[in-house]
């Protein structure tokens, strides 16, 4: 049973039936019926929820559809219905193609968006499963995630030098194949930091619309191919090697070894920068926001698959692709 904090925000009844498609009786019903929620009463005795209250009613909501009786989950917290949600996408009935992409979200607010129905309306291409929703980043230090989520989503009002580190450190912590970060203010320069190592940053606020296409724009065009080739799974992973790396592997070819190791380097730098124009493209744009999404979604497709084949080229004929710490932040 959920209760709501007036620590965050608190909404009535008919906010949590608009933002959830869910009846007001139907609510009530969960509520005084089943007792999944515990709004906050006021003086006046009026019954307000707050966000993990959302929460629960978009998962309870998904399970239900899933086949789920209420009476056997509303009693369930968030951590528990997530992990069921997350299990009965993992069913042996589901093929690896219906898999989900799916997500660890920083941000209590920010999951409920993801999970709403009409963001799923947006987001119509792709399946997207929150696994691991934490409320602040100082939560992650000792929050073990429940699922192996692939991409990390992370909204924070401020972005500063020791906000950087923290999401840096899960990062590495977790090898999150794609990092996105929205936020409302930041020096230029720590923005600047963040994209060189492989994050994508947005300043919110953004639609839903162009939430959706920020995440298209991480996934491969064609996930058949992508697996075949060595890919993860459904999502592009961030660039492996530094331009250093690239222009230093480019440069060893003699006349024992083919031109491959330097004509695929190249080409990786190529698609590489390209990527990175049209997120930029992506980011200014919102008109075309659809195409340069797709754009990214191709190119970083390609860079990520010619990566895998420098990597069999590399071990063919023996060259050593490890960077050094420096070139990593020299991109």
């Amino acid at each position: 049973m959920t209760s709501a904090s007036t620590s965050g925000p608190l909404f009535r009844i008919g906010a949590v039936s608009k933002t959830t498609a869910i009846p007001v009786s139907t609510l009530r019903i969960w509520q005084t019926r089943y007792g999944a929620f515990s709004p906050f009463k006021t003086e006046g005795n009026q019954r307000l929820f707050g966000e993990p209250d959302v929460s629960k009613a978009l998962l309870l909501k998904q399970l239900i559809g899933a086949g789920h009786a209420i009476g056997a989950i509303a009693h369930l917290d968030l951590e528990q219905l997530r992990r069921l949600s997350s299990q009965d996408v993992r069913t042996p009935s589901a093929t690896a193609l219906a898999l989900p992409v799916c997500l660890a979200v920083v941000g209590l607010g920010l999951a409920n968006r993801l999970e709403s129905i009409k963001f799923a309306s947006v987001l119509s291409q792709h399946r997207i499963q929150v696994t691991d929703v934490l409320e602040d980043l100082a939560s992650v230090s000792h929050a073990p995630l429940s699922g192996k989520p692939q991409v990390l989503l992370v909204r924070v009002s401020s972005l500063q030098d020791s906000v950087f580190s923290a999401i840096q450190t899960l990062t590495q912590r977790h090898a999150f194949a794609q990092t996105i970060v929205l936020y409302n203010f930041a020096p230029d320069v720590v923005v600047q930091s963040m994209k060189r190592v492989g994050m994508i940053v947005r300043r919110d606020p953004i639609s839903d619309g162009e939430l959706a296409e920020l995440l298209q724009s991480i996934l491969f065009v064609d996930r058949s191919r992508a697996e075949e080739f060595g890919g993860q799974g459904a999502v592009i992973a961030s660039r492996k090697y530094s331009d250093q790396t690239l222009r230093r592997v480019a440069g060893i070819s003699t006349n024992v070894l083919c031109e491959c190791p330097r004509h695929v380097a190249e080409l990786i730098a190529q698609l590489a920068s390209f990527e990175e124009y049209s997120q930029e493209c992506l980011n200014k744009n919102a008109e075309d926001s659809h195409l340069h999404s797709y754009l990214r979604s191709i190119s970083g497709s390609a860079r990520s698959l010619f990566e895998n084949a420098l990597e069999k080229i590399a071990l063919h004929e023996g060259i050593d692709l490890r960077e050094s710490e420096v070139s990593r932040f020299q991109q």
